[in-house]
C-alpha cells in the first residue's frame, strides 16, 4: 500500500538524484560550463581570493648581476552572501489517497510533480544566469485599453510565474500576482489582479526575489559601483568588455572583442550566448557570404552554432539586440551543498500545509556565481537584425526580431 513514508522515499532515493542531474546539466548550456565546488564557501558567504594580473618576479639580467625581486601575486578579495534558491512541489491528501492502492497512478503523480518542478526551475534558473541578482524581470511600463500591462520586455516571464511590483525607491506596490498570459508579439502580460502602473512605471520582480539572486551576468555588466564587494573605481579590472555601437552582425565585430580580450586580459574566450533575433542575423550573414554553417553539439544535448570551434548559443534570456562573449573557466558556482529536500528532524521531506489537506516538499540549494576575471568578459549590444547581401545588389535579407505566434 503507498502512504505518506513511500512518496517521502521516493522523493529522497529516486526523484531527487535525477532532479539534481537535471537542474545542473540539462537546464542551460551556459550552466553546463560553469564549474561547481564547495571550496571558499564560509559560512553564509563566499569568500575567496581572486588573482590580478601576473606574478612580479621575472626578469633578465647579466651572468653575475642580482637576480629579479621576487614579488608575489597580487590578489583581491571578493565576497559575497551565499543565495537560497528553492523549489517546491505539492501534494494533496486526497490525491496520495486515491493512488494508495495503484503504484503506477502513485508512479504518475510523482512523476507529473517532479516535471513541473524541473521544469519551473529550470527556468528560473537560466534567467538568474543573465540576470543582475535583483530578481526584476522587466519593466511595467503601462495599463493598455485590453486589460494588460505593457511591459519593456517578456522573455523572461512566464504564464504561471508570481510576481511582485515594486516602485523606484524600493516600496513593494503589490504581491503575489499570477501571470495568466504573454503576449509575446506585442509584449503585454495579464496578471490575476487589478493594478494601476503609475507613470514612471514600476519594476515586475520574481515573488520575494528582490536582490536575492545570483550574481549573473547582468551583475557584471551593469553600471554599478560595487561587484562582489569592490569598488570598480578603485579596481578597474572589473569592468569588463562593453560595446553598444548599433551595428550589423559580422565576423568582424565578433572578433574584434575576441582578440581585445585575448590581447589586452590574456582570456580565451570558450562560449558565446546571443538572443534568437542575434543567431538569425549571424545565420543570415553566413549564408549571405555563402558560408557554411557548421553544428555543435554540446553537453546537455544542446546544439550550437560554431564560430571558429567556439559555440554560439541562442538563449531566451538574452536581450534581443546582444551577444556575450565569455571565458567560462573564469566563472564558478560556489554552493554549500548540492540539490537537496529540506528535512524535518525526523527525516520526513513532506509537510502539511496550515489548515489545508495538503503536503508540500521544498528542494533548496544554497549558492552564488562568482567571475574571477569580469575584465576577460564581453557583451555586445545593438547589434541590428538586417544583414546586406555584398554578392547581390539591393538585396536584404530581413530577419524578424520577435517569434510570430503559432495557432493550432
Amino acid at each position: 500500500m503507498i502512504t505518506l513514508q513511500s512518496a517521502e522515499n521516493a522523493l529522497k532515493s529516486v526523484y531527487l538524484g535525477v532532479i539534481a542531474n537535471q537542474l545542473n546539466i540539462a537546464s542551460n548550456p551556459l550552466l553546463t560550463k560553469i564549474k561547481r565546488t564547495n571550496k571558499d564557501v564560509w559560512g553564509k558567504e563566499v569568500i575567496k581570493l581572486a588573482p590580478i594580473g601576473i606574478n612580479g618576479g621575472i626578469g633578465a639580467g647579466t651572468e653575475t648581476g642580482t637576480l629579479p625581486a621576487a614579488v608575489g601575486n597580487t590578489y583581491a578579495q571578493f565576497k559575497a552572501t551565499l543565495k537560497n534558491l528553492y523549489g517546491r512541489i505539492e501534494l494533496s491528501d486526497k490525491a496520495i489517497r486515491a493512488s494508495q492502492n495503484s503504484a503506477g497512478a502513485f508512479v504518475n503523480l510523482l512523476a507529473d510533480e517532479m516535471e513541473s518542478l524541473v521544469k519551473a526551475s529550470t527556468f528560473n534558473l537560466g534567467r538568474m544566469l543573465y540576470g543582475d541578482g535583483t530578481g526584476i524581470v522587466a519593466r511595467a511600463i503601462a495599463n493598455t485599453d485590453d486589460g494588460m500591462i505593457q511591459c519593456s520586455k517578456v522573455n523572461t516571464l512566464v504564464e504561471g510565474m508570481l510576481i511582485d511590483f515594486w516602485n523606484d525607491q524600493g516600496q513593494q506596490e503589490l504581491i503575489k500576482c499570477k501571470v495568466l498570459y504573454v503576449d509575446r508579439l506585442n509584449k503585454k502580460i495579464k496578471i490575476d489582479k487589478n493594478f494601476n502602473v503609475k507613470e514612471e512605471g514600476s519594476n515586475i520582480v520574481v515573488q520575494g526575489s528582490r536582490n536575492n539572486e545570483i550574481t549573473g551576468l547582468g551583475a557584471i555588466f551593469s553600471d554599478s559601483e560595487t561587484l562582489y564587494g569592490l569598488t570598480r573605481a578603485e579596481h578597474k579590472w572589473l569592468s569588463p568588455y562593453k560595446s553598444t555601437t548599433s551595428t550589423e552582425i559580422s565576423d568582424s565585430l565578433i572578433q574584434t572583442a575576441i582578440d581585445f580580450l585575448d590581447e589586452n586580459a590574456d582570456s580565451k574566450i570558450n562560449f558565446i550566448a546571443c538572443s534568437s533575433p542575434v543567431r538569425r542575423a549571424y545565420q543570415a550573414y553566413l549564408n549571405a557570404y555563402r558560408s557554411n554553417v557548421d553544428i555543435m553539439n554540446l553537453e546537455g544535448g544542446f546544439k550550437a552554432i560554431s564560430y571558429n570551434g567556439i559555440p554560439l548559443v541562442a538563449d531566451r534570456f538574452v536581450d534581443e539586440d546582444t551577444m556575450y562573449l565569455l571565458n567560462t573557466n573564469d566563472f564558478v558556482m560556489h554552493e554549500l551543498c548540492d540539490w537537496k529536500w529540506i528535512e524535518n528532524q525526523d527525516g520526513g521531506v513532506l509537510k502539511q500545509n496550515s489548515n489545508n489537506a495538503t503536503y508540500t516538499a521544498t528542494l533548496v540549494k544554497y549558492a552564488e556565481l562568482i567571475c574571477d576575471k569580469p575584465n576577460g568578459q564581453a557583451k555586445i549590444s545593438g547589434i541590428k537584425s538586417t544583414v546586406t547581401n555584398p554578392f547581390a545588389s539591393n538585396v536584404t535579407v530581413n530577419v524578424p526580431s520577435t517569434t510570430p505566434e503559432v495557432t493550432e
